[in-house]
């Protein structure tokens, strides 16, 4: 007779980057609020690297302490730059010596993703834009910036897929900081080039200093609109779930292999 033994999930454990600005802890809690919303029954914590508490160290300790042994760390990141490969698994790697007992899984970043497309759609029509202005729109995709020039690459590429996927006019990539062109940049150079109406969607999860310096050189270069930040956008909750999926997936094939 087989016997089934049920398997706890493992704790969702999502790292975010933190900020000294409110709104970021803040659009972090309602991003993960529609998590578990999504998926009764996972738990589902957040840690910071920096600014907010509480950190991943002290998240970590907590879950070990309540007899946690599995985690799958989410970096919440939309590309794999310095924070995806140097703080965090510096992080995780001392939180794995400190409780050598704990299994600690790591998920992929979010991007790129189509499910992030969808959401920059979804930011864009929010703002005012009609699904019938996507051949006359230019969009400057507003990216934090990087010094990783394979994160560079992901942001160009993307702008490219979302042009072609989606019917815009042109999508330029632009940075607010680290990388050039600046939002301001991007927009006078497609106003130059005789796009009619231009669009700014900022590719940020949370509000905070880049975020706002992506708005200010929107505003000062006469963007026609700006789309809020992505967000608690259920297209990222879902990319969350997805990410932590395929991580446990990942782990079940190699055990599967060995």
């Amino acid at each position: 007779m087989a016997v089934v033994v049920e398997v706890q999930q493992p704790v969702l454990l999502v790292i975010a980057h933190g900020s000294r600005d409110p709104r970021h802890a803040a659009t972090v809690h309602a991003l993960t609020r529609r998590v578990r919303a999504a998926r009764p029954g996972l738990r589902v914590v957040t840690g910071y690297l920096d600014h907010c508490a509480p950190s991943v160290p002290q998240v970590i300790d907590r879950l070990t302490a309540e007899g946690v042994r599995e985690v799958v760390a989410l970096p919440l990141l939309l590309t794999r730059a310095f924070h995806a490969k140097a703080d965090i698994p510096a992080v995780l790697r001392e939180a794995s010596a400190a409780h050598p007992r704990l299994r600690i899984r790591v998920a992929d970043v979010l991007g790129p993703s189509p499910l992030l497309l969808t959401a920059l759609d979804r930011r864009l029509h929010e703002a005012g834009l009609a699904p019938g202005d996507r051949s006359s729109t230019g969009i400057v995709l507003a990216s934090a910036g990087s010094t990783d020039p394979d994160a560079i690459a992901v942001i160009d590429d993307l702008a490219r897929q979302w042009r072609h996927a989606r019917g815009w006019h042109t999508v330029r990539p632009a940075f607010a900081s680290a990388a050039l062109p600046r939002t301001e940049d991007a927009v006078r150079a497609l106003r130059a080039e005789g796009v009619r109406r231009i669009a700014v969607a900022p590719y940020v999860i949370a509000p905070g200093f880049l975020p706002d310096r992506i708005e200010r050189g929107a505003l000062e270069s006469g963007a026609d609109l700006l789309a809020p930040v992505l967000g608690c956008a259920p297209e990222l909750s879902r990319l969350l779930l997805r990410r932590y999926d395929e991580a446990r997936a990942a782990q079940r094939a190699v055990a599967l292999s060995a």
